[in-house]
């Protein structure tokens, strides 16, 4: 169930992602964004009701792509006996593995400036396909399972490699 979750978002996520790097001029995107949402500030049953029938519409294509459909499972059922899904790799894989990692990346470099402990000049932060590196110095062994602490916390992180030695 958690895998079928994961794919569901990160579809919903790689759709995002393909959308906006798909346009011509993402500022003019971003404006009609803000006003299509101030308008929907304005209606939040129409808004609420919007954005339920794009959830819906959004889970029908995931499970489409997926072939979860109940007649996908019932026909597979009678030929198989069982449903096997291995995670799909092809939904503009890259291009969101690669939107995603630096987004990672750029949220646990974020949460070392906000840190009082941390420096973020003495670590450095580097992700691949959801895999933190953390490079650099510290002052304790506390520090190193602090800054391990952060990016374990960050959405998108999978496994957190520290390289960090201390000084």
């Amino acid at each position: 169930m958690k895998t079928l979750i994961a794919v569901v978002i990160g579809v919903i996520i790689g759709a995002g992602v393909v959308l906006f790097l798909g346009t011509d001029n993402p500022v003019a995107t971003l404006q009609e964004t803000e006003e299509r949402d101030t308008q929907e500030m304005q209606e939040p049953g129409d808004a609420l009701q919007e954005v339920g029938e794009q959830a819906r519409q959004t889970w029908d294509a995931t499970l489409e792509a997926l072939q979860l459909r109940a007649e996908d499972i019932q026909e597979e059922l009678a030929e198989d006996g069982q449903i096997i899904r291995r995670r799909a790799r092809d939904f503009g894989k890259a291009t969101v593995d690669a939107a995603m990692d630096t987004r990672t990346t750029g949220i646990i470099t974020a949460k070392l400036a906000a840190d009082q402990d941390l420096s973020v000049f003495d670590i450095s932060v580097s992700t691949t396909g959801g895999r933190v590196t953390l490079s650099g110095t510290v002052e304790s062994p506390e520090l190193i399972g602090k800054a391990t602490a952060l990016a374990l916390q960050t959405d998108g992180v999978r496994e957190v490699v520290s390289n960090i030695q201390v000084e």
